[in-house]
């Protein structure tokens, strides 16, 4: 007998139905009930649409208010993401869009394939930047046509006076992919533009401002309805530097021109016996000296090699407050790249990658140049032997042109460690004799075998090592300055870790003991070897001689003004500073330390320095006597004897990095000198890389810059900057002095 299942099938149904029915009527109550809220945020989200205003960075202006950063407010295109994704949408849009912006639709894809990376994609994508008004009108009248298209109001940065300061002002840059979480945390979004070198970057939390918002409802196709909240943007703090651009164009147009003349010294070497002297080779035979000439096979058989004379930086400082009054660096460049709109490859093509330094551009040579700095750093040596009672102002040393170490074994020196230095050669290829020197005589002739023997005497003397350490730490060396700007090499004083560090990475010769030798503070106390150093920190360690032992942190900000400053009636590149308001001031020295600078340290220190300027013999300009005994010449004399030393007295020391192979045309000059009078506290250091002897190319440089501060010579007036030749192949256009006299010939010497 069949059993009717029917009746229980339409249970099972019926339960299945209240189930579903159950589970339906709770998800409703629980959407509406316990989600409502939620969703009634939603709805109105979709109602309402928020615009982000961008603030009006702010500007960067000189010490006399020369507008060195401006803004201008652009109107940029903009893309849904969404719009974009698919290739055949997109393709379509760029090709209709194509003619409207003036760019080809290739173009367009770059942007957006690079953009991929760099923008935020919650943020419409900015695909063309500075739109006329008229295109922009056409395109939101058909935004049927263009679907996902809008337009949006921003800021770009402008440099009015540019190239000039463009490593110390910087410029603007998309916000890169390693420091993208950092702007992210600090509340940026990725489509902004932040600083990427010099003040720019240094001081973007000053500069950048606040944002601001407008948030509009909207209906459902899209239209505006009303103004619901608007909160608007603060604009960025206005920054004072304490440059002088004055003095900025002139040091920069110095700087490129001495360093052109020593790449085009001329090859006929009758022009100059001291050019003809430079260029061979000094190779010891036996007891003599055999001049070994460029023509050697070993380099190409060549008649000439000319100086490379890639690069170069110079300081000029305030002594009296550690303010930065001009700083340059080159190569240079323009920083209206940045903002020019140009594309990658352009970019690339003017700033290629390289691992070649002598190349390097988008470097500030002043903060950033690990050098050695010679004969510069023989004042800090004498100041450490007599402050820790070495040696006294008056102990005599008998220069006989070479050193030979007294603490190693004539049998170890006869397996081959070098035991013998010398001084620079002579005229006659000779070691150069001075005879009885004291401290003041050892800097105004730079005699290297007195400060070998300081060398060697801290290293033997037990403690001595760490005592000479500190002492150049204390006036600054192997370590930042604390300038504000970014990227600022410490610099290097060796100690054992140091050099076994050195040793590890293969920087030095394979071989090398991993801890400090003799021979290693002998390189020392004339600035070679392992010690390094920048510009800056050398520029600042003579500005404590200058101020009598102050050591200072160097400032490029003077001082940081509230938003908006306003510009001098009809005179848009320059502001009226009479009436910012200064929020925060840097003008008041900020000392980190004060040396100890008694008169029978500092003084026979101050007279060597001197007597480099104006000679070994008594000379009434400098008011300084030359000691009993025969004439020595000192190493800036020649070159000074034009000099007027009644505008603006000076001091300062020559110095000859020796570079790779210790070949001749490698060498770097370094000078660096400072003011004698108070009132007018300038302390100027250049650094020429492998430009040859100090004397021949970084002290005519800062020859000049003395000659120009006080006022003995006529500089060009700061002018506003030309349009900028988008299609130029040159990162910056040429600099050069209207009047170069000051630097001398081709070879540094005096001009009759």
């Amino acid at each position: 007998m069949a059993i009717d299942r029917r009746s229980s099938r339409l249970g099972v149904l019926a339960l299945v139905g209240v189930i579903l029915v159950g589970a339906l009527g709770t998800r409703l109550w629980f959407l509406q009930g316990v989600q409502a809220e939620a969703y009634q945020e939603s709805v109105n989200a979709s109602k309402i649409r928020t615009v982000r205003l961008p603030p009006e960075r702010g500007r960067i202006f000189d010490a006399d208010g020369r507008v060195l950063a401006d803004n201008e407010r652009v109107l940029t295109v903009t893309v849904e993401w969404s719009v974009l994704r698919r290739e055949s949408n997109r393709r379509q849009l760029f090709e209709r869009l194509s003619g409207w912006l003036g760019k080809p639709v290739q173009d367009l894809e770059n942007r957006y394939q690079d953009g991929l990376k760099l923008y935020d994609p919650l943020l419409p994508f900015p695909l063309v930047e500075d739109v006329d008004e008229e295109t922009v009108q056409f395109l939101l009248e058909r935004n049927e046509d263009f679907p996902g298209v809008d337009v949006t109001e921003g800021w770009r940065r402008v440099y009015p006076y540019a190239p000039l300061a463009s490593h110390l002002v910087g410029y603007m840059s998309a916000i890169f992919a390693e420091t993208k979480d950092e702007y992210l945390a600090r509340g940026y979004n990725l489509n902004e533009r932040v600083g990427a070198f010099g003040v720019e970057q240094s001081m973007e939390e000053v500069l950048h401002g606040q944002w601001g918002y407008r948030t509009w409802e909207i209906d459902a196709s899209g239209n505006t309805v009303r103004l619901l909240e608007e909160v608007l943007p603060i604009g960025g703090n206005d920054i004072q530097l304490s440059v002088d651009l004055d003095v900025q164009q002139y040091a920069e147009q110095a700087l490129e021109t001495k360093l052109k003349q020593r790449r085009d010294l001329p090859t006929d070497r009758e022009i100059s016996a001291d050019i003809a002297a430079h260029n061979p080779l000094d190779q010891e035979i036996n007891d003599g000296v055999t001049r070994v000439y460029a023509s050697s096979k070993e380099f190409g058989n060549q008649e000439w090699i000319q100086y490379k004379a890639p690069a170069g930086s110079v300081v000029v400082m305030d002594n009296s407050n550690g303010q930065i009054i001009a700083m340059a660096s080159y190569p240079t460049f323009d920083n209206r790249w940045f903002e020019a709109g140009i594309s990658s490859t352009k970019l690339e093509q003017l700033f290629p990658p390289t691992d070649d330094p002598d190349r390097s551009i988008l470097v500030n040579r002043a903060v950033q140049g690990r050098y050695n700095i010679g004969s510069t750093i023989k004042p800090f040596m004498a100041w450490s032997a007599m402050h820790s009672g070495l040696i006294t102002a008056n102990d005599i040393w008998e220069d006989r042109g070479i050193y030979k170490l007294v603490s190693v074994r004539d049998e170890i020196c006869a397996e081959g460690v070098r035991c013998e230095f010398k001084n620079a050669n002579d005229p006659f290829g000779r070691p150069s004799q001075y005879g009885p020197v004291r401290v003041e005589d050892a800097l105004a002739v730079s005699s290297d075998t007195f400060f070998y023997r300081l060398g060697e005497t801290f290293f033997t003397l037990l403690g001595r090592r760490d005592e000479l350490k500190a002492d150049l730490m204390e006036f600054g060396f192997g370590a930042d300055s604390g300038i504000d700007l970014p990227y600022e090499w410490d610099g290097r004083i060796p100690d054992d870790a140091v050099k076994k560090e050195l040793v590890e990475r293969g920087v030095l010769a394979k071989g090398e003991a991993p801890r400090l030798v003799t021979g290693d503070l002998v390189q020392v106390s004339i600035g070679q070897g392992l010690f390094a150093a920048t510009p800056l920190q050398l520029a600042n360690a003579y500005s404590a001689l200058a101020n009598g032992g102050f050591v200072m942190r160097p400032h490029l900000v003077k001082n940081i003004l509230a938003p908006f400053t306003p510009n001098r009636e009809g005179m848009p590149a320059m502001a009226d500073l009479d009436d910012a308001v200064i929020v925060e001031s840097f003008e008041r020295p900020e000392i980190l330390h004060q040396l100890e600078m008694p008169p029978e340290v500092r003084e026979p220190i101050i007279a060597g320095l001197t007597r480099v300027i104006c000679g070994g013999e008594r000379d009434e300009r400098c008011g300084v006597e030359f000691p009993e005994g025969r004439y020595r010449a000192t190493t800036g004399e020649s070159l000074f004897r034009d000099y007027e030393y009644e505008s603006l007295p000076i001091a300062g020391k020559t110095g000859t990095a020796q570079g790779a192979g210790q070949y001749p045309w490698n060498d770097s000059s370094v000078f660096s000198a400072f003011s004698l009078d108070e009132n007018r506290p300038y302390t100027v250091t250049a650094y020429l890389e492998k430009s040859g002897y100090g004397s021949k190319a970084a002290a005519p440089v800062v020859k000049c810059i003395f000659t120009a501060l006080a006022e003995e010579v006529r500089t060009d007036p700061v002018l506003p900057s030309d349009p900028l030749d988008v299609n130029s192949p040159y990162t910056a256009a040429p600099k050069a002095l209207a009047d170069d006299s000051c630097l001398g010939g081709y070879d540094g010497s005096v001009r009759e």
